[in-house]
């Protein structure tokens, strides 16, 4: 083969927040949904910038430049990420000035910019300014040497200032530098609603409310007497947040871990979002934070519409909205009874949480549960799953949970989880050295007529009922002994010293994911004919592996038709000619996040199906401990193939990758429009009023008189 061809992996990253930009722009989807995609651009991106964007940045700034796979140094990249940034940020921000805020407002609801606003409605932000936001505000000077701490994506409200003729220099510390400018910042208070709606008319029925940065950019001028504003700026800064905890710091792991977190707030700047009202103001910011135009991002006004999210709980506007989807939920009375008989598979979020959270539950206030073992590494807020822990270790038994405090951006709350479940009585682990415990596994010992019993559960997503009702993952349920000795196992080796051991079922990273992923491969070449290709299947986040994507080459060039379904990143090259030519990838952005890893090898006709929590990157194959599991129910296996299959069928809300890196959307052009989520949606819906629909069945029994 020739040298291998790989996409950049940031680039690929950008192109999948395109893909999530092109819903906010399609006019028949709901206006607060199309908000929303807008809001998880907005996310998306502060985290790349602090993350990927601020590694690149410490590569550049080393003399040695050295080439990725894709050809580029970092300086190139920085270069070419910047570009292509900017152009998506100019699009994400005229849809949501020139677009969706007019579209909302034609349905009743308006945004009122300060330089609209009627005298009632001046008069009524006044007295709001003056009674809750000035007491907030601290005004903080800039100085040509100096500048104060500005925290990582917190707004600020920047002010240039001109001395009142007749004020004398000395009554002020900001005229301190002569012939200087002259600029304070505040912070936009965190602490009240970005979303101030405005008194309502009796001639009107709309909706009208402003932005709490509008408040203080119009009326700021209060916090400086003695002086004139003659230009503002509202602003935020992006810091870099890769940082690593000392691996070695032993029982003061957690110490480091928050060392790290103050470490944020005051790391080297990536990036300034700022409007583009003041270039005296800008130059000075980028200045003092030593950035240059490549690292600016100018608009006109709005800088995060993340501001806007309020507008998601505002009563009257569920037309605004997707349709409701219910999360069906088939009742369990008793999984132990139930799970002896057949596993069980669960399709969140069409299918509810509660069967997750139910078992939890049921097993902590069970007393014939002897000891619960569980993984947990985003659990969200107010988790009834740590909850129903608490309460088990409460109840006597013996509670283990592996709470990974190296989960990027949830460390402060999994910090905060593991102390109460400490406190509770259950012995928690703190991850392992040098490895993040990314797999999601359950394992409940129960005493059952004098022997022991296993029951397990293995899943693609967290351990989180919030993200579960927006998250597309599959989990399993079982009660097979091999599984349980293997989840036994797994729990010996990263609770302690034990030996790494064979397990017959699991798979596990970084011990021999990527072996056997690699291994499966080679298999369907081997086994692949002319008469009969080989065939693989593969729905992940992201793929990213140089070895795995040079193997599916291989694989390629050999015959073996390949289906990707990839959400994210896809370093993989489709469709070149004597290369990847036997290789589609395609990519579904919909109103669920596609979160589950699902793999299926033909293997001769002996077809294997594998759920993993592991995408195909370095991290998750080498870094991170991973489980991958097989589907062995005949009838599980068939649900999961044909849910598979039905991603590769979408026209409405796909796209498919081009060698060139570019994407394109599926369309019907004429043929049956398939939306998969819709139709998983409406398979389980009838799935659920089958069931509803269904008679109790009374058996009488005959008794002689």
């Amino acid at each position: 083969m020739e040298q291998p061809l790989f996409f950049n992996r940031e680039l690929s990253w950008i192109e999948f927040n395109a893909r999530v930009l092109t819903e906010a722009c399609r006019k028949e989807i709901p206006l607060l949904e199309r908000l929303q995609f807008l809001s998880i651009v907005s996310s998306n991106f502060d985290e790349f910038f602090q993350i990927r964007v601020a590694s690149i940045k410490r590569s550049a700034a080393n003399p040695e430049h050295h080439t990725d796979s894709s050809g580029r140094t970092p300086p190139v990249l920085l270069k070419q990420i910047s570009e292509r940034c900017h152009q998506i940020i100019d699009i994400h921000h005229q849809t949501l000035v020139t677009d969706i805020l007019p579209a909302l407002a034609s349905k009743g609801v308006t945004y009122i910019a300060p330089e609209l606003y009627t005298s009632e409605q001046k008069e009524f932000i006044q007295n709001y300014f003056r009674a809750t936001v000035f007491p907030l505000l601290t005004p903080l000077r800039i100085t040509e040497h100096s500048m104060p701490s500005i925290t990582s994506l917190k707004q600020y409200a920047a002010f240039l200032l001109q001395p009142i003729e007749g004020i004398k220099p000395n009554a002020n510390p900001f005229t301190l530098e002569k012939d200087k400018p002259i600029i304070a910042i505040a912070q936009i208070p965190s602490g009240l609603p970005h979303i101030i709606w405005l008194p309502e008319t009796d001639v009107s029925a709309t909706k009208n409310f402003t932005l709490l940065e509008d408040l203080v950019l119009r009326y700021g001028t209060q916090l400086f007497p003695g002086f004139t504003v003659s230009e503002t700026v509202l602003f935020r800064i992006t810091r870099d947040a890769d940082f690593a905890v000392d691996e070695d710091a032993g029982a003061n792991f957690i110490n480091a871990m928050e060392e790290v977190l103050v470490q944020r707030q005051s790391s080297f700047a990536v990036r300034l979002e700022c409007t583009n009202t003041s270039d005296t103001i800008i130059s000075v910011l980028m200045s003092h934070l030593k950035l240059t135009d490549d690292d600016v991002y100018k608009v006109d006004c709005l800088i995060d519409p993340k501001s806007f999210s309020e507008l998601n709980n505002l009563d009257g506007l569920e037309k605004l909205h997707y349709a409701e989807w219910q999360h069906f939920h088939t009742p369990i009375e008793s999984y132990w009874d139930t799970l002896k008989q057949h596993d069980l598979l669960l399709n969140v979020p069409y299918e509810s949480y509660q069967t997750v959270t139910k078992l939890i539950s049921d097993a902590a206030d069970d007393p014939t549960v002897l000891a619960i073992k569980m993984t947990l590494y985003r659990t969200g807020t107010d988790s009834p799953i740590v909850a129903a822990l608490q309460r088990a270790a409460t109840n006597g038994k013996q509670v283990t949970c592996f709470v990974e405090l190296k989960a990027r951006f949830d460390e402060e709350r999994n910090i905060t989880w593991a102390t109460q479940l400490e406190k509770a009585g259950v012995t928690v682990v703190y991850g392992i050295v040098n490895y993040k415990v990314h797999a999601k596994i359950l394992l409940i010992i129960r005493r059952e007529n004098a022997t022991i019993k296993r029951y397990v559960h293995l899943s693609t997503g967290n351990y989180n009922p919030k993200t579960a009702r927006l998250y597309s993952d599959l989990s399993l349920f079982t009660a097979n002994t091999e599984i349980a000795n293997d989840a036994t196992q797994f729990f010996n080796l990263i609770s302690g010293y034990s030996t790494i051991q064979t397990m017959n079922h699991l798979v596990m990273a970084p011990v021999n994911l990527k072996t056997n992923i690699l291994t499966m491969i080679q298999r369907e070449i081997d086994r692949s004919t002319k008469d009969n290709p080989g065939f693989i299947m593969a729905k992940m986040n992201s793929l990213a592996d140089e070895t795995v994507i040079e193997a599916l080459y291989k694989a390629s060039t050999a015959g073996v038709k390949i289906l990707l379904n990839i959400r994210g990143i896809c370093m993989l090259v489709p469709g070149v000619t004597n290369y990847s030519e036997n290789i589609k990838v395609v990519s579904i952005i919909d109103r669920y996040l596609e979160h589950s890893r699902i793999f299926y090898f033909q293997n001769g006709g002996n077809a294997e199906l594998y759920l993993s929590s592991a995408d195909w990157m370095p991290r998750n194959l080498e870094r991170r401990v991973e489980l991958m599991f097989p589907i062995t129910d005949q009838f599980i296996f068939k649900d999961i193939y044909d849910t598979l299959l039905l991603y590769f069928q979408d026209n409405t809300h796909s796209h498919t990758l081009n060698p060139d890196g570019t994407w394109t959307k599926n369309v019907p052009e004429g043929a049956i429009a398939v939306r998969a989520q819709e139709s998983l949606y409406f398979k389980y819906k009838k799935r659920a009023d089958t069931l509803a629909k269904q008679p109790e069945i009374e058996f009488k029994v005959r008794r002689k008189d």
